[in-house]
């Protein structure tokens, strides 16, 4: 009698769980439906543009011909810049926090206000660079001073992620390299770092991938309407993607719109690049770990 019981009651909840994972995929599919359709809309209207002399060339006839080069490249500056100076600082507090910083009051305030810096909409970064970068460092309108702001805006997100992938690491390797005599320090370096390092480089690429897709900020720190020509120093004002999706749809009259569907697809090819690019580095790291 015990025994039909327990089949019965085996099989009710392997129903409900049935059930269950159904609803989830019925609200995944209704989910991704609006954002697959959104996609294929911007491929079918743009992929007809995408040609190389539109990929290579210089914009002609106010940005209404010819092609998106300066965009391009004037995108791929302002991501490696935003590299160069937020990935150091970055995984270095990320790295404090996580081995370094005792668990007090000051280290609660510090996590609150990176959580709360990364939910800061962007136009408000863009707003003190604009103060800080361009006005007060009088660095201008250039690649410099949109990459530091961008930078600042990356910050959070790298921060909280290198934490929180070092805290994934067993604490047993700690005490195994302390065992062995090593130093906090050559543990960090030679052991907790190398294990840590997919998912502190998923976190990278996510936060580089938002800020290579943002508008504000480059708006008042260093993007420019119109340039002819490649950006040949960091001072340099530069054109970037974001901005130029912006501007050719509400600011230039005549605008054909395949050239607007061929930009938007452009940055949407690169920010989904990055976006596979990380799914590849935590898919595996996941099948090679061996904890």
């Amino acid at each position: 009698m015990s025994n039909q019981s327990s089949h019965t009651a085996t099989q009710v909840r392997k129903a409900k769980d049935g059930i269950g994972y159904t609803l989830i995929h019925i609200i995944s599919f209704f989910t991704l439906l609006p954002v697959l359709g959104i996609i294929f809309y911007i491929v079918a209207n743009g992929a007809p543009t995408i040609t190389w002399d539109f990929l290579t060339s210089m914009p002609t006839d106010g940005m209404r011909a010819g092609g998106i080069l300066p965009a391009i490249v004037g995108t791929l500056y302002l991501t490696i810049g935003t590299a160069v100076f937020s990935v150091p600082l970055g995984v270095a507090a990320g790295i404090y926090l996580a081995e370094y910083a005792p668990q007090n009051i000051w280290t609660r305030f510090i996590r609150i206000a990176i959580i709360s810096l990364a939910g800061i909409p962007s136009v408000v970064y863009g707003l003190f660079g604009l103060g800080m970068f361009v006005l007060f460092l009088k660095l201008g309108n250039s690649i410099l001073a949109a990459s530091l702001t961008l930078s600042i805006m990356t910050l959070p997100t790298i921060i909280s992620t290198t934490e929180e992938a070092l805290r994934v690491v067993p604490e047993r390797f700690r005490v195994v390299c302390a065992s062995l005599g090593a130093s906090k320090w050559q543990g960090i370096r030679k052991i907790i770092l190398p294990e840590a390092m997919p998912g502190i480089l998923t976190g990278v690429i996510l936060g580089l991938e938002r800020a290579a897709g943002e508008t504000a900020p480059i708006l008042f720190t260093g993007a420019t309407f119109f340039l002819p020509h490649l950006p040949s120093s960091p001072l340099d004002a530069t054109m970037a993607l974001p901005y130029h999706i912006f501007v050719i749809s509400t600011q230039v009259p005549g605008m054909p719109l395949q050239i607007q569907f061929g930009s938007v697809l452009v940055l949407l090819v690169f920010v989904l690049v990055m976006n596979l690019s990380a799914t590849t580095i935590r898919t595996r790291a996941r099948r090679n770990r061996q904890w």
